[in-house]
């Protein structure tokens, strides 16, 4: 298995391409060795002058053509969703070829994809379609709060749908078996409920009681260490003071809102039980500062850090 990371520039048109020379001009010799940067050669020169840099780009860059390239800083359009969505698809062969460890992602546009024509809800359902996997779950790290989903880019009526029994043991296992690979001898999962105050014994809601505890039980009875459901107003302020080493939430925002409020610059997004491993940032293309030279690129460097991690941990386990 190759130690390398591909890094994907995201939508030619955001801060993806910023981000991305930033990082790899601040990393050692040895790191810059071991990435590759799927992208337009281009549009990462055009970001390499706005942020002043003096690096050689081109040995690090799997070059893709984009008609018209460097496009329109901040602009909406089909073309470069299409050029995100062909970096993204390189790197995923690559990855299952062996070729690199891990995949980093920079942001991607989710209307421009669309109007591309590559249907997706962003990166964790692309890649599941790419690979051909059943689930893949989105795990958002920080160093005191960790979050898993059992949905994501869905309603929030679609999302009570979609937390069966099942799903949700489902996620509890992905999530163990996530934290036991990056060192965690026996996680600590609690699983958040959905009502509040887990439906008050039924009085606002039965689905805590039919749906989210009979997964919790049967994980238990696997040997899984996971309490729940527990009151989501509690239960991300227990996490991060310590009882908790993951937290289970039931839909995007359950889990999104707490983590971004304690970790908004270094959170990062890991896609959990693909074939392939992927980290991300965990912001999007902010068409508003793009091409000025001034987007954070420290998100991007958590997400780097993590996928070493991830590479270094499959390394030691072959």
């Amino acid at each position: 298995m190759s130690t390398t990371i591909g890094i994907t520039m995201g939508d030619p048109c955001g801060v993806g391409p910023e981000i991305t020379v930033r990082a790899l001009a601040e990393m050692s010799g040895a790191d810059q060795q071991a990435t590759r940067i799927y992208g337009n050669l281009a549009t990462l020169e055009e970001a390499r002058h706005a942020l002043g840099i003096n690096f050689d780009l081109e040995p690090f860059v799997v070059d893709f053509p984009v008609e018209g390239a460097p496009l329109p800083w901040g602009t909406l359009s089909a073309k470069s969703g299409d050029a995100a969505f062909r970096f993204i698809e390189k790197a995923v062969r690559d990855a299952q070829a062996g070729n690199i460890g891990c995949i980093v992602t920079a942001p991607i546009n989710k209307e421009a994809l669309n109007m591309a024509g590559h249907h997706y809800d962003g990166h964790t359902g692309m890649l599941r379609s790419l690979t051909g996997s059943s689930a893949a779950y989105m795990l958002l790290a920080s160093d005191r709060l960790k979050v898993i989903h059992v949905s994501t880019h869905v309603s929030l009526q679609e999302a009570i749908r979609r937390a069966t029994t099942e799903r949700v043991l489902a996620t509890i296992r992905a999530g163990d078996r996530h934290l036991k690979r990056v060192g965690y001898t026996k996680p600590r999962i609690a699983v958040a409920g959905i009502n509040p105050h887990c439906g008050e014994n039924g009085l606002f809601g039965k689905e805590d009681d039919d749906q989210i505890a009979p997964a919790v039980a049967a994980a238990r009875a696997e040997g899984i260490d996971v309490q729940g459901p527990i009151s989501a107003d509690t239960v991300f302020h227990r996490a991060y003071s310590g009882a908790f080493d993951l937290v289970v939430a039931q839909y995007h925002d359950q889990g999104h809102i707490p983590i971004k409020l304690v970790a908004f610059d270094t959170a990062v997004n890991v896609s959990v039980d693909l074939p392939i491993d992927r980290t991300s940032v965990d912001h999007g293309t902010a068409f508003d500062i793009a091409g000025k030279g001034i987007a954070n690129h420290g998100n991007m460097n958590s997400a780097i850090a993590y996928a070493r991690k991830l590479v270094a941990g499959r390394t030691q386990q072959g």
